[in-house]
């Protein structure tokens, strides 16, 4: 169980708090979904379980065992809104093989298969691939990791409904290997799977 307990995170360069006495506690099983407008600290508090950024008061644990920093960089997979971005190979299968140097073609086409990527010419170059088709990469490239945690930042945003669903229904299939928490603007969109649901609202989590 991922749990954060009054977490408090105040830039600098920003005039008030992004995150106030934060608390959270995930479910087994369940997705977390957390929802709030542009600029209600979503991005941030994902950066900050995955120890991308740090804080100044609060407590976040695993199982009840506190993790610093480089503890919830092993523990989290992060996909960001925009993984295409930060892809480095030029091709699937380089961007694939980053920190992976033994990782056999066959590993490649498995876990590629686990997010509905089948067929897919390891050849190609990522920023070649569609929105959707970047979206399941990056998954798979966490998935390599073996996250105990799988952090979204808006998965669906700017597909189409039809890749929207294909990367919801793949949500759904992992959910019970791993603990899913994803921030979007678009919850309705994640309805119709078992989720515990937040608002992100000055700072604190609120549920709805």
């Amino acid at each position: 169980m991922l749990s954060l307990k009054n977490i408090y995170y105040h830039p600098s360069t920003a005039e008030k708090p992004i995150l106030r006495n934060l608390c959270l506690k995930t479910k087994t099983g369940k997705i977390t979904i957390i929802r709030g407008p542009s600029g209600s600290g979503k991005t941030t508090l994902v950066e900050v379980i995955s120890g991308l950024s740090g804080y100044q008061r609060g407590e976040i644990t695993w199982f009840n065992k506190t993790l610093n920093a480089r503890q919830r960089r092993w523990l989290c997979g992060l996909v960001f809104q925009f993984p295409e971005r930060y892809f480095l190979g030029l091709s699937v299968a380089q961007e694939l093989r980053l920190g992976h140097k033994k990782l056999t073609t066959g590993e490649q086409i498995s876990t590629l298969q686990k997010v509905g990527l089948i067929n897919l010419d390891l050849k190609k170059a990522p920023h070649s691939l569609s929105g959707g088709q970047q979206r399941r990469l990056a998954i798979a490239v966490q998935l390599l990791r073996s996250p105990k945690v799988l952090l979204l930042d808006e998965p669906t945003a700017g597909l189409d409904w039809s890749v929207r669903n294909g990367v919801i229904e793949l949500l759904e299939r992992l959910k019970d290997k791993q603990t899913i928490l994803i921030v979007t603007h678009e919850p309705e969109l994640f309805k119709n799977l078992n989720t515990e649901n937040y608002q992100l609202q000055d700072g604190q989590l609120v549920p709805y």
